[in-house]
């Protein structure tokens, strides 16, 4: 068995609802879908049991109805996995990670600047990537964002 399929197993061990919904995706790479509600309990399993200590980045996705996160975590043996949750895109509220991994605020950041994500718990600071002129109500990630005519 690989170290891969050895996680995998864990998490559909620890976790039963992965099942089906976590996968080797190749070589030192997995792959996870959670609700929300599940989230952070995972999220905090990888971290403590599992060796997951590198917050590599936070990919933010708008995928119609719904805002989607893939936090990208990784092991210092290489391993990565892919952890996905999503949230209505009607009410896009996810808590910070910043108190596990502290380099998540600059990703939480562009979350709430590029895709208007509001990440409760994240400190206040300034805006990133955009210009504070950048206007607030208008994030360029979502699809349904247009540009205003000048």
């Amino acid at each position: 068995m690989t170290i891969e399929q050895d996680i995998q197993q864990t998490l559909i061990q620890q976790f039963p609802f992965l099942d089906g919904k976590c996968t080797v995706k190749r070589a030192r790479r997995l792959s996870a879908t959670v609700d929300y509600a599940q989230f952070r309990t995972l999220f905090d399993f990888l971290a403590d049991k599992t060796d997951f200590c590198i917050l590599c980045t936070i990919t933010g996705l708008d995928e119609g109805e719904q805002l989607s996160f893939i936090y990208h975590l990784a092991r210092e043996d290489g391993v990565m996995i892919d952890l996905k949750t999503s949230v209505p895109k009607t009410n896009p509220i996810i808590k910070t990670v910043f108190d596990r991994f502290p380099a998540a605020d600059i990703y939480e950041r562009e979350l709430i600047d590029l895709l208007g994500t509001q990440v409760e718990g994240l400190n206040p600071g300034r805006r990133y990537p955009l210009p504070d002129t950048w206007p607030i109500d208008e994030h360029p990630l979502r699809k349904d964002w247009k540009e205003k005519e000048a």
